[in-house]
């Protein structure tokens, strides 16, 4: 079993009294709790956000605004969030808040996808276990009301949790992809689509799950190399079923005496046979089938490998692409045996008629053996395609089916990546997405399901002559509507529609939810009516999402965007790596693995996890595996982190680089950093009193050296957290903010507190006050609750989330906070200096007069500051160098000790003498003291350096 997460033992939760001002604020002047408490700080700001219209983005300014406008990826309806989600949320809001914070007016749109094939699964199988009841046992209008009703019942989960993630949407724009809106965009697309030539009717091979009774996307083909002999679980058979073998057998030769011909068979399939340069004597000779007695014509094709097997195969054209292609090519029949449940039909022999597939293969194996025509197996490796959705094994069927023709579109799509007017970060996705374009084929639509988008195409029938002569398959119509439809179909028959009795029937199927999906970055604005909306948010800014939608949707929502508006949906796309558990392995319902993030956000025991597991509506095997799962992973539950801690912990991932492992004790260490910076404004609060006047931190003039280095850590950290935003780096700046508050304000600076407070009152409210701006992006409801509690100056405005967010530029602006590059507008500054043992002054770390990394000599107990002792810092590629800086101002004029390996160098008793004291300990990088602490608390010295 996991041990629990480090630091954390299970706890009673303390609830904390939370009242209200009359508009529903939290009333901020009681007493903080004592502790921090992720529960009190993160009740009611939420439901005061939305009522205050914050997430709502104000009317267009007068000359034109900054804008930003992306839109959530939809989540299915019936679903939850996971981790996977809650990182897509983290990282977009952490943008929206920022940019929200900058004076943009932001737009970030709601909603949620009405995926087709998983909801009426899920229905599906709610409907057998509550009722006994089949799909089949109701009217397809019965059935769309019992979706609708779980719709009702469960949809508005995913709309409670991310409100619970902070997520500052504009609910009142949420957008349902089968609301009546959005589903006259979807129709207005495939009308347009058709009319430009673009969507056509073919019968071709689709790809096809039995399972689901479905055709699939190719996309939605998960392929799984076998090395040989596999046994796997297939939906629907009895028993396990071995593929990777490949069975050889033989024909008879129709009046050859007893001879025979060997061929490969993949078992439960039949058809002619087809074999490279054909011997003299079977020259137009004919093969006896070994269960019906049909005759199959010999015939040669080149496409067929000699040196494989035996060199002769049997042609299976209705269930494989090349099969396809050859029995077209020699004018052979387009037989299929497999139904579209994944049983064998009559062409198959009657024999094996209703039979699953894989049964009849043990079947027809041993009916070959019987006969005498079974000459073994031999192992075979390959690659099986298996349904992403149902773990089932893909067949190949021949349907009529609509497509959507891609090359044009994907030509597009492809330049605008090669053209650099679509940003892929990370850009190593440049080269997938080239590769995918240049061998896309056309993409199928259609979808045998009652819920989803009915494709809006009539089949047409003349009562009194049937199908038109001209269209054998029957005549299909598109429409908006079935009146539209019919209009259509009396001008293709030339016809006024008053003198022709049609008689029109909509395809019974749907569109693939993908379809609707790629709309959503203007059907969600409106289209295709031009909406304020769309003018103003349309083209969208940026798109995140994860890596593995890369082709399922965004590639669709480029081509489709630019044919339909004319315009790229967006102009940057972050791709966050893959989510994985802290094993390494992939999210599961069936492992047990899955973690909801409000199990995260308010704890769980491990009963709750399992409780929820039995509303999931798994089947039993994956509830026993997914029970299991959840209690090694999770033996003493899941510690209450939340909120802050939890979207900080996702913001911390670089999500540009490999796959990302998720651990519930990266989200403990967060609420610790929670507490952390609790603690240090609580602290600043005691300092300050409540007669203390504030003023606005960017004119704040701090005198003692101490005092100027903490507020140029400050100006370093909104430096560093702004270049990482605009580069969507949401990792290097989450990590700039955490180092300021914990390393620079609370380790450093704070540890002087006590014997300083008189002269700390000046710098302790423009870095609280400022800090927490810089953490409001990323940990929203902390920063809040202690940024309404700190004095502020006026005019401020009455929520954090519309303060403006630091700029880096106004805080060096002349000598007010420091740490700014050198330059007339920029005096010296007065140098920094600790006390070190009562014996004299060490140095400083410190872009202090554009010198980072100086080190500091202060001449002593209580003297100024001499002049540069050391540089810190890479110089004639010597990294960690300590240079000899000549005096204050002066040129470096020769490395006198190494800065790293095996240690620091500190001062002890004699001015400017700098030793060695051992391996550094991580508080300031290369360093290994602290302010306040005797050079005797730590390693020993080893020895004078300069």
């Amino acid at each position: 079993p996991t041990a629990p997460p480090k630091g954390w033992t299970p706890k009673t939760v303390v609830e904390y009294q939370h009242p209200l001002e009359p508009d529903g604020k939290k009333a901020t002047g009681v007493a903080l709790p004592p502790t921090y408490s992720p529960r009190y700080v993160e009740t009611a700001w939420y439901s005061w956000w939305e009522r205050q219209g914050l997430f709502t983005p104000p009317a267009s300014v007068p000359g034109g605004d900054r804008v930003l406008s992306l839109v959530l990826p939809p989540p299915n309806v019936t679903g939850s969030l996971h981790l996977g989600h809650a990182l897509t949320v983290a990282l977009q809001d952490a943008l929206v808040r920022w940019r929200r914070m900058q004076g943009w007016s932001v737009l970030w749109v709601p909603g949620t996808d009405h995926a087709g094939i998983a909801t009426q699964a899920v229905v599906e199988r709610w409907l057998w276990q509550q009722r006994g009841l089949r799909r089949q046992d109701l009217t397809r209008s019965e059935f769309l009301e019992e979706v609708w009703a779980w719709k009702q019942r469960h949809g508005d989960e995913i709309l409670r949790q991310l409100r619970a993630l902070g997520a500052s949407l504009d609910w009142s724009r949420c957008a349902f992809t089968m609301d009546p809106g959005f589903s006259r965009a979807v129709v207005e697309a495939f009308v347009r689509l058709h009319e430009a030539g673009l969507i056509h009717r073919d019968r071709r091979l689709v790809t096809w799950s039995c399972a689901l009774r479905s055709a699939l996307a190719d996309v939605e083909v998960e392929p799984r190399a076998l090395t040989g002999p596999t046994a796997l679980r297939v939906p629907g058979c009895p028993q396990p079923v071995t593929f990777g073998v490949l069975v050889t057998f033989a024909y008879p030769v129709e009046g050859g005496d007893g001879e025979r011909l060997v061929g490969r068979l993949v078992p439960a399939e039949a058809g002619p046979v087809v074999t490279p340069p054909l011997p003299q004597h079977l020259h137009g000779r004919y093969l006896r089938h070994p269960f019906t007695g049909q005759l199959l014509p010999v015939v040669t094709d080149p496409t067929v490998e000699p040196a494989r097997g035996t060199g002769a195969v049997k042609v299976t054209p209705g269930h494989s692409s090349p099969d396809l292609a050859l029995a077209r090519a020699h004018g052979l029949p387009l037989l299929s045996v497999i139904g579209d449940d994944g049983t064998m039909c009559p062409p198959g022999g009657g024999w094996l008629q209703g039979i699953h597939r894989f049964v009849a293969r043990e079947k027809v194996v041993a009916a070959l053996a019987e006969r005498g025509l079974y000459r073994g197996t031999q192992d075979h490796a390959m690659t099986l395609p298996m349904c992403s959705r149902s773990g089932d094994v893909i067949e190949y069927l021949l349907k009529s089916q609509w497509f959507l023709r891609c090359r044009e579109m994907a030509e597009r799509a492809r330049e605008a990546v090669t053209s650099g007017r679509l940003q892929l970060v990370p850009k190593f996705h440049e080269k997938n997405w080239k590769t995918w374009m240049d061998n896309i084929g056309d993409w199928c639509l259609s979808r045998q399901l009652w819920w989803g988008h009915r494709v809006p195409a009539y089949r047409v029938g003349v009562p009194s002559a049937g199908s038109p002569p001209e269209h054998p398959e029957g005549l299909w119509v598109v429409g908006r509507s079935e009146a539209e439809a019919r209009a259509a179909a009396a001008r293709t028959l030339c016809c006024p529609p008053d003198e022709l009795e049609l008689q029109l029937q909509q395809d019974p199927d749907v569109l693939d939810t993908w379809f609707s999906s790629a709309l959503f970055p203007f059907a969600a604005l409106g289209w295709p009516e031009e909406t304020p909306d769309l003018q103003r948010f349309y083209p969208t800014n940026v798109l995140e999402t994860g890596s593995d939608l890369l082709f399922f949707w965004v590639a669709r929502m480029v081509m489709l965007g630019q044919q339909l508006t004319g315009r790229l949906p967006f102009s940057q796309v972050l791709l966050h790596s893959l989510v994985r558990d802290s094993h390494g392995r992939k999210m599961s319902k069936s492992l047990g693995n899955v973690i909801d993030p409000c199990d995260i956000i308010a704890g769980a025991s491990l009963q709750e996890l399992q409780e929820r597991l039995h509303h999931r509506l798994l089947d039993p095997h994956e509830l026993t595996v997914a029970t299991e799962g959840q209690r090694r992973q999770f033996p003493h539950g899941i510690p209450e982190c939340g909120t802050d801690a939890l979207r900080m912990a996702l913001c911390s991932h670089n999500v540009h680089g490999d796959d990302i492992r998720l651990d519930v004790g990266t989200a403990l260490s967060y609420r610790h950093f929670c507490n952390k910076i609790w603690n240090a404004v609580k602290f600043v609060l005691a300092a300050l009193g409540p007669d203390f006047v504030p003023q606005p931190p960017e004119e704040t003039v701090p005198q003692h050296p101490m005092d100027r280095w903490v507020l140029s850590r400050l100006v370093q950290a909104v430096a560093e957290c702004g270049r990482r935003m605009e580069a969507l780096e949401v990792h290097g700046a989450i990590a700039a903010v955490h180092h300021f508050w914990l390393r620079s304000f609370c380790d450093v600076y704070l540890v002087g507190g006590p014997v300083h407070l008189s002269r700390m009152v000046l710098p302790l409210p423009p870095c609280a006050e400022l800090g927490l701006r810089l953490l409001a992006p990323f940990a929203p409801f902390l920063g809040e609750e202690l940024w309404q509690r700190l004095p502020r100056a006026p005019p401020a405005p009455p929520t954090l989330c519309l303060a403006p967010f630091p700029d880096a530029a106004r805080l060096v602006a002349g000598p007010r906070l420091g740490g700014g590059p050198r330059g007339p507008q920029h005096p010296r500054l007065p140098l920094p200096a600790g006390e070190w043992g009562g014996q004299g002054h060490c140095g400083m770390l410190g872009d202090l007069e554009g010198t980072p990394g100086a080190l500091w000599d202060a001449g002593g107990p209580g003297g100024g500051p001499q002049g540069h002792c050391g540089m810190l810092g890479d110089l004639e590629g010597s990294p960690g160098a300590l240079w000899d800086a000549g005096g204050l101002g002066g040129e470096p004029r020769g490395i006198v000790g190494c800065w790293g390996s095996p240690g620091h160098c500190g001062m002890l008793g004699t001015p400017r003498a700098l030793w060695e004291v051992g391996e550094h300990d991580g508080r300031i990088p290369g360093s290994h003291w602290e302010f306040g602490k005797h050079w005797e608390d730590l390693r020993p010295p080893q020895g004078v350096m300069g």
